[in-house]
């Protein structure tokens, strides 16, 4: 089973402090994690991990990570200029975008940001929007074909079709975008990929290292060019369900390391670095929904309606995902009852557990709703009019301390012209 990281108690005095709903993270687990992720990979001196902010993009969020060590994975203006008022700039940013408008592309070039290039075509692009091409530059590679390893929380692999995806470059054309760089006055070049979405083999990492770092070897023998570090981008995914086991971030750091020992020593390129864009792997099992029942229904199912809504954590309605909920309190109580949890939004879809085996739930009583640290507050809308929920920070001392407010009718309106 999956426990909360607040009791009942807790839960009640956060409550009566922040109305719920609300969206809480685990500053303990956070530190934690990040420690291990850099202890997992503590054999390679270059390594950094550059949070994915697109998962959860709160300034103390992104804070807290700087502390561990952690730089940001940004792909908007809204990351980049978040990112400098946190105090991450220079190559604490790895600005991986596509489709970039050109003012993106000068932004990032004006934190010194490391700029990871989607297309062959976005060479000229860049050279144009700054007015010349960086000395160093990472490009993003696309195999194409179909990769298929481990299996994701939701039964699928979001991207387990290359070939499929819009992002990166083929393999002739990496080869020739490192040629043009060279050519243009690039000096470091970095490798990017990304395959496959939430997987929770610890054995897709050092797949995803095998291909990349062979990549690097061909690479630099077919143009000269120094490549200095390697991006494994994201993809570790977390164990959704109770009874999904959890990666071991242990075992895929020294699965990278013997596919570099085997690799990209042999080839005299021991010197690369490692760099990973995590995000829901940093943060999603550090964070709670908290959200109360308000309603039960009784018809053709049993149903609790809770304050939260699909606006609030979108997953369950537009994947289908599980998210596991705990009612505060009744942790140990007979899971006898049958309910469908819904919010309030007009959308049938609006369900964050359907025909849910759960303790009885009565009016009042607080639900938690797990692992919404990442891609919750993040993808929240306003979509009839409801407004997003504040974000609290669970101290390690035990404290909380209010790191977004909640949305007002003010902020709702704001943009509106009358």
């Amino acid at each position: 089973m999956k426990t909360p990281f607040i009791t009942k108690q807790q839960g009640e005095a956060l409550a009566a402090q922040y109305p719920t709903p609300f969206h809480l993270y685990d500053e303990a687990g956070i530190r934690s994690n990040a420690r291990a992720l850099y202890k997992a990979f503590s054999w390679n001196p270059g390594f950094r991990e550059y949070f994915a902010v697109k998962a959860t993009p709160t300034p103390a969020i992104l804070k807290l990570l700087a502390e561990e060590g952690c730089g940001t994975d940004c792909s908007s203006m809204a990351e980049l200029v978040m990112s400098d008022r946190c105090g991450i700039r220079g190559e604490g940013i790895m600005f991986s975008s596509n489709e970039t408008p050109a003012e993106e592309f000068q932004m990032a070039e004006q934190l010194g940001a490391i700029i990871n290039l989607d297309d062959i075509t976005h060479i000229e692009f860049l050279e144009k929007a700054i007015g010349h091409i960086p000395e160093k530059v990472c490009c993003r590679f696309n195999p194409g074909g179909v990769f298929s390893l481990g299996e994701s929380n939701e039964g699928f692999q979001v991207m387990d079709t290359p070939g499929d995806s819009k992002y990166g470059m083929t393999r002739a054309q990496i080869a020739e975008a490192y040629k043009i760089l060279k050519q243009k006055g690039t000096k470091e070049f970095g490798i990017h990929a990304f395959l496959a979405s939430n997987t929770i083999s610890n054995e897709y990492y050092p797949a995803l290292a095998r291909i990349l770092f062979q990549l690097a070897t061909e690479l630099q023998q077919e143009t000269g060019c120094h490549i200095t570090f390697i991006n494994l981008s994201g993809g570790i995914g977390i164990p959704y369900r109770p009874e999904q086991p959890a990666n071991d971030i242990a075992i895929i750091g020294e699965g990278v390391r013997k596919a570099f020992e085997e690799i990209l020593v042999p080839a005299g390129m021991g010197d690369i670095s490692i760099c990973t864009e995590l995000g829901r792997f940093m943060l999603g099992p550090y964070g709670h929904l908290v959200t109360r029942a308000i309603h039960e229904k009784h018809t053709y199912r049993e149903y609790i309606g809770v304050d939260a809504c699909a606006a609030n954590l979108m997953r369950p309605a537009i994947y289908g995902a599980y998210h596991h909920v705990t009612v505060l309190g009744k942790e140990d109580a007979p899971h006898d009852h049958k309910y469908d949890v819904v919010g309030s939004l007009c959308e049938n879809c609006d369900k964050f557990a359907v025909e849910r085996m759960l303790p009885k739930i009565d009016i009042g009583d607080l639900l938690v709703i797990h692992d919404s640290g990442a891609h919750g507050f993040s993808m929240g809308y306003n979509y009839n009019g409801r407004l997003r929920s504040a974000e609290v920070l669970w101290k390690e001392d035990g404290s909380s301390v209010l790191i977004r407010r909640a949305e007002t009718l003010d902020d709702y309106f704001a943009t509106v012209v009358w």
